[in-house]
């Protein structure tokens, strides 16, 4: 059974960041019913970099496409909240209450409501902010941590708003949780400032600990003495030797007696200093494989070893498709592949139920539930109210 079947949730989301708290709640089984207007989520219709937006954040959910400014619309969206456990929403701040659905507006008719915010900043401020994932990678250190020294670069995924939506999805289950004891609703808030911060939590604490700086990754100061990219025959292997046991181990496998006796390299802190002749010393042997025969050596005596790779490689990735990783995918009258959500329950993958919703797909099926009849559903789709 989906974990959280019998769990309805309203949501009134776009981008990235509102959709990955519904695609998370959605895989896990809850009813997500995506509110959007009669033309459809503009995320749809984004191309170039915004291409996979909708088709990867919006799997196993309803689509209600209906006109929240006409009073009808209004009013059968205000029904369908009243018969919902959770509302998620990520747009500007005062937006929905401008339309009838504040927090306050809404715990009146439906207490056990749990109502999400999906927003750039929690409370303090900078709240009343627009903000975007680059913005806050901006602000929050994190495009200084990537770039060069002065080139700040965003990082190469929409990071915040994804690990920003999933931090909104746990809030949810434990306000479910909650109220499963106190019969009563709450208002959770996730926002993409304060996601930043967390992810930059290491560099910060460094910074407080040692008085250091730290560069960004582009010239990194290493924790580890080798942690690298390096050459081999045919390619490149990213290679780490983290503990003084896997240096003895890695030593001993690529036959090299004279660094595993060396005083100097005896542990990691001193292979740290040592770094400007050891890495040399370590890229002539790595360099006598090819990057198979590398990765097998590495692979048989357990050290962290990747190839690199680009995201499309990972289309053909043997792993993810022999473990479930990849759904099958319906979007813009094509299947593509796209990442189930990276968990498992008792060694299960989460299923896929159901493609993207097309615009206003599940429409009857709610009217119907809602109580509508044949004749005013038929009403309502001619006077454009739904779709």
């Amino acid at each position: 059974m989906p974990l959280l079947e019998g769990v309805r949730v309203v949501e009134f989301a776009h981008m990235v960041m509102g959709p990955t708290c519904g695609l998370a709640l959605a895989d896990l089984g809850a009813e997500v019913i995506k509110v959007e207007p009669l033309e459809g989520d503009n995320t749809r219709r984004l191309d170039h970099a915004g291409a996979g937006f909708y088709p990867v954040f919006n799997r196993n959910k309803k689509s209600f496409a209906v006109d929240l400014k006409h009073p009808e619309g209004n009013a059968l969206v205000l029904k369908l909240i009243e018969k919902s456990d959770v509302l998620t929403e990520n747009f500007r701040p005062g937006a929905l209450d401008k339309l009838g659905f504040s927090y306050k507006q809404l715990k009146e008719r439906n207490p056990r409501l749990i109502y999400c915010s999906l927003k750039g900043f929690l409370k303090g401020p900078y709240e009343h902010r627009a903000a975007l994932d680059e913005v806050t990678q901006m602000m929050g250190g994190l495009a200084y941590m990537t770039g060069l020294p002065d080139r700040p670069l965003r990082a190469g995924s929409s990071v915040i708003d994804i690990l920003g939506g999933t931090f909104a999805a746990l809030g949810i289950v434990s306000a479910l949780h909650e109220r499963a004891k106190t019969g009563k609703g709450k208002r959770v808030t996730a926002a993409l400032f304060e996601t930043t911060a967390l992810l930059v939590a290491q560099h910060m604490a460094q910074y407080e600990l040692t008085g250091e700086a730290p560069p960004p990754m582009s010239v990194k100061r290493p924790a580890w003495g080798i942690y690298d990219i390096f050459a081999t025959k045919d390619g490149q292997l990213f290679v780490g030797v983290v503990t003084d046991t896997q240096w003895e181990i890695f030593c001993r496998e690529f036959n090299e007696p004279e660094l595993a006796a060396d005083a100097r390299l005896k542990t990691n802190g001193m292979r740290v200093k040592e770094r400007g002749w050891l890495l040399p010393r370590l890229a002539a042997v790595m360099h006598r494989y090819t990057k198979e025969e590398l990765a097998a050596h590495l692979e048989r005596i357990g050290l962290p070893f990747a190839p690199i790779a680009k995201p499309w490689d990972l289309l053909n990735d043997a792993h993810l498709k022999a473990s479930g990783g990849l759904v099958p995918t319906r979007a813009r009258g094509k299947t593509i592949s796209v990442p189930a959500l990276p968990l498992e329950f008792d060694g299960k993958r989460l299923e896929k139920r159901a493609d993207p919703p097309e615009i206003g797909e599940h429409g009857t099926e709610i009217l119907q539930e809602l109580g509508c009849s044949p004749a005013e559903i038929k009403r309502l789709v001619e006077q454009k109210i739904v779709r």
